[in-house]
Formats: C-alpha cells, sequence, structure tokens
C-alpha cells in the first residue's frame, strides 16, 4: 500500500520537500495504528471488567432482595415471640365468638361490648340451695328497758311467733380434742387385770399430735387450693393454731404412701376405653439424677372418661405416654401436634389414632396475622372458616344423634370441611404464596386426618382445651411445690391431683371422700385398708355417691 501511494502521488521528479512530508505521513498513520491497538485492547478489557461489575451487581442485588426478605421474616418471627410471651394465653373465649383474637374490622358479627353482671331481658340466676347446711338459731330480744309500751309505759307481752329471716356465716375453729378412756374394774373374782380400759381412738399418723382433719385441710389447701405450705400454715396461726413445718412435711411424707395404692389404681384403669386426651407442664424437681442435666421434669395429664391421670417424669419423650398406654389400649388419643404421641409404638401400628387440637390450628394463623401484618387478612379469612367450624359442630352437638335436625347439622359441617381442603388445596398450588402462609397450610395438611376425625365421630372434641384446663392449676401453681427438693414431694402431688380430678369427674367432694378413706386408713392402724377397691370412685354405689357427694370441684365447659 505504502509503495502504491508513493508511485501514484510522487511525481517523477521528487523534491526533498516532498519525501519528508511522505515519511511523516507514515509515521503518523503508524503511530495512529498503534494507537488504535491499544485503545481496541483497552476497550476489550474495559468491556471484560463491565461484564465483571454487572454480574458482581446483580448478585448484589439478589443478595439484597434475599436479605429483606430474611429481615422482613425475622420481623415477623420476632412480632410472633412478642406476641406470644405478652400477649394473650387462653383459649377462653365465649362460644357465640369463636373466631380470633385480632383485630377485624370487618367483622361485624361480634356483639358490642356489655357491662358485666346481670343482663337486661335475662332471667335471673337461680338462687343457691344452702338448705344442707346445719342450722344454728339465734333469738334476738329487745333490750330490758325497751319491753314497754312507748306510749304509756306498760310491759310488752312475749307472742310465740318470730319474724324470721337467715344469713350464712363460717366458723373456723381449731380446738383440742381430749380423748378420756373409760376404765372399768372387775367386780367378780375371776383371774386377770382387774382393770380394763376402753380402745385408743385410731390415729391417722401413730402417735402423731394432729387429728385426721387437719391432714385433710392440709390436702385441701396445698392440692386443691393451690396455697404454699408456709402461706396457710401463716393463715391458721391467726386461728391461734401454730403447726411446724417440719411436722407438716414428715406427714406429707407419710401420707404419700397412703395414697400411693389409690394412685396405682386410678393409674391402672386410666388406659382403658377408646377416647383418651393427653398433655403435658413443665415441672421442676430439685433432685440430682444420673444421666439427667438440670432440673427440668415434666407433668404429664392423661385423661379418660372416669379418670385422669397426672405422671411427673423426668423425661419428655415419647416413652412416658408409650409406657401408660399398653399394648391393649385402643382409641383416639386427642392431642397437640407434639412430635412425642407420633412416635409412640401404639400410634405408628395402628392401634391408637391421633385427633389433633384445631386451637393450635388457629394459633399458627394467628401468629402470622400478628407477625405479618400485611398477611393479616388472609389469616383472618382462614380464622373465620375455623370458627364456622366450630359453629356447626357445636350445633350438631345440641341435636339429637340420628334425627332430622342431626342430618341437617351434620351434612352442613362436612360441606364447610370440603369447601377448607379445597380452598387449602387451591392456595398450595399458587407459586405466588407468601411462605409463612406455605408452612402454615402445609402443616393443616399433614394433621388434616387428624383434625377431621370429629367430623365421623361427634364424640371426638375439636380441640385439647380440656386437658389444658385440667393442667391449668398445677401449671399456674407449680412453683408452690418447689421447696422440698424431694421426688417423694413432686409425687404426691401427682397423686393427689389425680384423685382430685377422677373424685370431680364422679361429682365427689373430696373433703367427704378424704375424711372417708383417712378414718379407714387410721382404723387400720395407720396403714393402707386391705381393700382398696371400694374406696374408687367408680367401684362405688349410688347411696355412697349421694353421701360423699355435695358441692365440689367442677370441670369446665365443654368448648367444643
Amino acid at each position: 500500500m505504502d509503495g502504491q501511494l508513493t508511485e501514484v502521488c510522487c511525481p517523477e521528479h521528487s523534491s526533498t520537500e516532498w519525501k519528508t512530508l511522505l515519511e511523516d505521513v507514515r509515521q503518523d498513520v503508524a503511530a495512529l495504528r498503534a494507537r488504535v491497538d491499544h485503545l481496541e485492547r483497552e476497550n476489550l478489557g474495559l468491556r471484560q471488567q463491565a461484564g465483571y461489575w454487572q454480574s458482581r451487581h446483580r448478585d448484589a442485588v439478589r443478595r439484597i432482595g434475599e436479605l429483606e426478605q430474611q429481615v422482613e421474616h425475622l420481623q415477623g418471627e420476632k412480632r410472633q415471640l412478642q406476641a406470644d410471651l405478652f400477649g394473650r394465653r387462653s383459649e377462653t373465649t365465649p362460644l357465640k365468638d369463636r373466631s380470633n383474637h385480632l383485630d377485624d374490622p370487618q367483622d361485624d358479627t361480634r356483639e358490642p361490648a356489655r357491662k358485666r353482671g346481670q343482663q337486661a331481658g335475662n332471667p335471673a340466676p337461680k338462687r343457691r340451695d344452702y338448705s344442707s347446711l346445719p342450722i344454728r338459731e339465734v333469738f334476738v330480744d329487745l333490750p330490758h328497758e325497751q319491753c314497754v309500751c312507748p306510749d304509756c309505759g306498760q310491759p310488752l307481752r312475749l307472742r310465740s311467733d318470730t319474724e324470721d329471716s337467715e344469713q350464712i356465716e363460717i366458723d373456723v375453729c381449731a380446738h383440742r380434742r381430749v380423748i378420756h378412756r373409760r376404765r372399768y374394774e372387775r367386780t367378780c373374782a375371776c383371774q386377770g387385770n382387774r382393770t380394763l380400759t376402753a380402745p385408743s381412738v385410731p390415729k391417722l399418723i401413730p402417735k402423731g399430735l394432729y387429728g385426721t382433719s387437719i391432714w385433710v385441710e392440709i390436702l385441701l389447701d396445698k392440692f386443691f387450693g393451690f396455697r404454699p405450705t408456709e402461706r396457710f400454715l401463716a393463715s391458721w396461726r391467726l386461728e391461734d393454731l401454730d403447726l411446724a413445718a417440719g411436722t407438716v412435711n414428715d406427714g406429707l411424707q407419710r401420707l404419700e404412701i397412703l395414697l400411693r395404692p389409690i394412685y396405682e389404681a386410678i393409674k391402672q384403669r386410666n388406659p382403658q376405653g377408646d377416647l383418651h386426651l393427653a398433655d403435658e407442664t413443665r415441672w421442676r424437681v430439685f433432685v440430682v439424677q444420673e444421666g439427667k442435666q438440670g432440673y427440668g421434669w415434666w407433668l404429664w395429664v392423661l385423661s379418660a372418661p372416669d379418670t385422669v391421670v397426672y405422671v411427673l417424669d423426668a423425661s419428655r419423650s415419647h416413652a412416658v405416654p408409650e409406657g401408660h398406654y399398653r399394648a391393649e389400649s385402643r382409641g383416639v388419643l386427642v392431642v397437640d401436634r407434639y412430635s412425642a404421641y407420633k412416635a409412640m409404638i401404639w400410634v405408628k401400628d395402628g392401634m391408637i389414632v391421633l385427633a389433633f387440637c384445631w386451637s393450635h390450628v388457629r394459633r399458627d394463623f394467628i401468629r402470622v396475622g400478628k407477625g405479618w401484618p400485611e398477611l393479616k387478612t388472609w389469616a383472618l379469612e382462614w380464622l373465620r372458616r375455623i370458627r364456622v367450624l366450630y359453629q356447626l359442630n357445636h350445633r350438631r352437638l345440641e341435636t339429637e344423634n340420628g334425627s332430622a335436625a342431626f342430618g341437617e347439622t351434620d351434612g352442613c359441617l362436612r360441606q364447610a370441611v370440603a369447601e377448607m381442603k379445597m380452598q387449602r388445596e387451591t392456595e398450595l398450588a399458587r407459586t405466588d404464596l407468601a411462605t409463612p402462609c406455605r408452612k402454615v397450610l402445609e402443616s393443616l395438611a399433614a394433621h388434616w386426618e387428624g383434625l377431621t376425625l370429629f367430623v365421623d365421630d361427634p364424640r371426638i372434641p375439636m380441640d385439647n382445651n380440656t386437658s389444658e384446663r385440667r393442667a391449668r392449676g398445677p401449671a399456674v401453681a407449680r412453683k408452690n411445690f418447689y421447696g422440698s427438693g424431694s421426688l417423694w414431694s413432686g409425687q404426691l402431688a401427682a397423686a393427689v391431683f389425680s384423685i382430685f380430678a377422677t373424685l370431680a369427674l364422679s361429682g365427689l367432694n373430696p373433703r367427704k371422700w378424704l375424711m372417708w378413706y383417712f378414718e379407714h386408713c387410721a382404723a387400720a392402724g395407720g396403714k393402707v385398708p386391705g381393700d382398696i377397691q371400694r374406696f374408687l370412685p367408680w367401684n362405688l354405689s349410688q347411696e355412697k355417691k349421694n353421701a360423699l357427694g355435695g358441692p365440689g370441684p367442677k370441670e369446665g365447659d365443654d368448648t367444643s
């Protein structure tokens, strides 16, 4: 190219100036080409760097999005934990409103707030019947100076009739029971001791100073009223009765031995039947156990139609309910979704079927609504569906099984359950469903079979609230039983809780039953009577139940 350019452009007789100019042009072209090569290489490097940083930017944007989602999720979990820690924990709500504890501005089904007390238009509650109480008559007289006519001063004559009224009083009076054993002397000449003495009065604790009534009141105060020992002893001091705490502690240990056979009999009967409920709550036993760290134990509440058993165990594993429900156990066990129940060998083999609690399902949706405000509307819609199930099932239970009304309400319930299942599957099929919503619905699907057992068997409750109510008293007062630091005290608590709850199912008064049982223990020399079957609530005759009945602990209303 350079040669051609020279031949064409250069005249035949070129001068030195033209040659110099041509050489300069060549040098400039070479420099420009070198510059172009350099710029091309630099441009290639910059393009490569631009691609690298663009990819890094895309990674950063994606990472920021993931972190934002993570922050949003953690904030939702934080709101959930705050609601669990500081929010309302009880499932107690009126039957008319089983919906939720979330504020629903579109909910027009809730009744306006009303004043406490008797409501206008409602029938007044029935007067309580106190006719069983003993009567102490008191006659009130006019003062002596007023027993004259206020006008003339003539004395008044006492009439035979009176103006009567009643007042309920209570008189708690500790007293010393001084026992005088009569002594007799022979009047004959027969051989043997000349003097005979009446037999000793039976004592619940041999050689003990405190009578049976004292120990009954101690058990009632501690395990029925849930008062700490020191507190009710301080209250008794106001009645001039000063009991030694150490003596009370020693006596309770002796009572545990007397009550143990009754507890074992209740525990033996409890697995029978085809409908059971179970729950567990934290407990503390300050004893050192080999292979266990800490003092955290568990109090299990296992209910049957006519018995309730509290089992104190160091473990929360499936071994506890699995060991309680034997191989011959059958039927349905109503529980929450705790995995220990699912791991029971009897459940895996199909001998026991688990029915799950709708109250815990409700809590899942409430947690989503409180944790993620943008999902509150979604949560409220599901809570309304659950409320409808409760209402329909409640209406079904109010009708007689087999009647036309029962068939109608049963059909409506089954339709509502089918619609809820369809709604669940529709939402799970959505790709844009929020993660918290998907987790709740997946859990609902996983437990669906156990959640819907109540549809085919109306005896099965929709929730496990009965077990939670039975665990509430011990759970609230459990710190009252920590002080002794001994295993026997925890076992005594479990035994007495079981006895009181079982007596409540039979409508028996625990004070009357304890007095009856302890009197026979005292007659046996402070030992367990030979035949305990006669003292078990399910073996009592109707006449004995009437004698031991009366006001006592009442089971709460069924919320199903």
